[in-house]
């Protein structure tokens, strides 16, 4: 699965680098290809020679070779790469990549990458749970990165806590993983919604939900990671969603997602809806702000809306995939069960809103997958962008059924 890859390895000054080894070693054995980006400080804790024995390359660290002037081309680094691993990530460097300061090789090469990128932060305890530290990350998987979340137990400094550097073995199984799913969804068109729909009271108000969007993005950047061509339809979201791989199309209110879904949904193979769509909206929308000294605004009469995801089960075709996502807080299976049979799924994604890291604006998300047939997959708490590829993977195994007994 590795055998041919290009896989870039970035090291910064940090203890945990003494671990790289024996990664390198691994990726080697699965015949993957090599090269090693040393940081100056890096060199401290791990030597050049043990690093370009083990990846059968020269290890890079300057922008120039200080003797003859040759150019180290960052920019073909970048580019050449199937993978970018920085690891392990010190906090200085989180900084750095999250504010796109470019001051070494590691930096102005990523700033130069199109490949996937992979980071596993390693610090003490209280520098990793500084919020600065906390808001970088954030924003590193805010850009699709994968952020390889440092384990807990025994620190340099003494102290016990989060901080350590993922095991080699466990950074080598993830990105094993990532090649084993990658291009699943090759020549695959996806729709996706995502974000909270908004249904307006006046120009000013509006009735909507706590939907970041951000397991939606998740979905539309792997898919499109995966091979896929994707078409994002997003209401509301509190996160950026510009990318050059993705079309999107905005929908505020939920006659604007179905219209939009009902267009575009024909042509699509895969269709994936996460948005979370008001069942309700206003009867009439007043034309002005409606001031709150008239006291007008005593009740709001609804009318229901329609249900976009039971709408397009009806007129799935036979070789369209259909994903739904339940938020539940009480009898969470027995109703999730109940929308994927009363809504054509093939998958349904279930979240349980009471349990932590769950559900809304949060960055990490916990799902089971519960299919026709009744049997499930249920995962442990994970950032969105890897419970994207759970998800995606689950439907690229579904496909694979059908074109079987077709």
């Amino acid at each position: 699965m590795l055998k041919g890859k290009k896989i870039l390895i970035g090291i910064t000054g940090s203890i945990a680098a003494y671990k790289i080894p024996y990664l390198v070693r691994l990726l080697k054995k699965e015949g993957a290809e090599i090269t090693i980006i040393l940081t100056p400080t890096a060199a401290d804790f791990v030597t050049p020679l043990t690093l370009s024995t083990l990846s059968e390359n020269p290890v890079l660290s300057e922008p120039y070779n200080k003797k003859n002037g040759e150019w180290t081309n960052h920019v073909n680094l970048g580019i050449s790469s199937d993978l970018y691993l920085i690891a392990p990530a010190s906090a200085s460097t989180l900084a750095k990549l999250a504010n796109g300061i470019a001051d070494n090789l590691i930096t102005t090469t990523y700033l130069a990458t199109r490949c996937p990128v992979f980071i596993a932060p390693a610090m003490d305890v209280d520098m990793y749970h500084h919020p600065a530290t906390q808001n970088n990350i954030d924003i590193l998987r805010q850009r699709g990165h994968y952020i390889i979340d440092p384990a807990e137990g025994d620190l340099a400094s003494g102290l016990k806590g989060a901080g350590r550097l993922e095991e080699p073995e466990n950074i080598f199984n993830i990105i094993k993983d990532f090649f084993l799913t990658a291009q699943n969804l090759n020549g695959k068109k996806v729709l996706i919604t995502a974000g909270a729909t908004c249904e307006p009271i006046d120009p000013v108000r509006f009735i909507g939900n706590h939907s970041s969007g951000k397991m939606g993005l998740a979905i539309a950047e792997e898919a499109a990671s995966m091979g896929a061509t994707v078409t994002l339809i997003c209401g509301k979201m509190t996160t950026s969603h510009e990318s050059k791989w993705i079309h999107t199309i905005k929908a505020e209110t939920a006659q604007e997602m179905l219209n939009a879904c009902l267009k575009h949904a024909p042509d699509n193979d895969i269709i994936i809806k996460t948005a979370a769509v008001a069942d309700f909206t206003p009867q009439h929308v007043a034309t002005e702000k409606i001031k709150k000294e008239t006291n007008n605004l005593k009740s709001i009469a609804l009318k229901p809306t329609i249900d976009i995801l039971a709408t397009l089960g009806k007129q799935k075709r036979n070789n369209q995939i259909l994903v739904g996502f339940a938020l539940e807080t009480e009898n969470v299976m027995e109703n999730a069960s109940r929308k994927l049979h009363d809504k054509n799924l093939d998958l349904i994604v279930v979240n349980d809103a009471t349990q932590e890291g769950a559900g809304f604006n949060s960055n990490t998300n916990i799902v089971t997958l519960l299919f026709p047939d009744g049997t499930t997959s249920a995962f442990e708490k994970k950032p969105k962008r890897l419970v994207a590829r759970d998800i995606l993977s689950a439907v690229a195994n579904i496909i694979n059924k059908k074109q079987k007994t077709t």
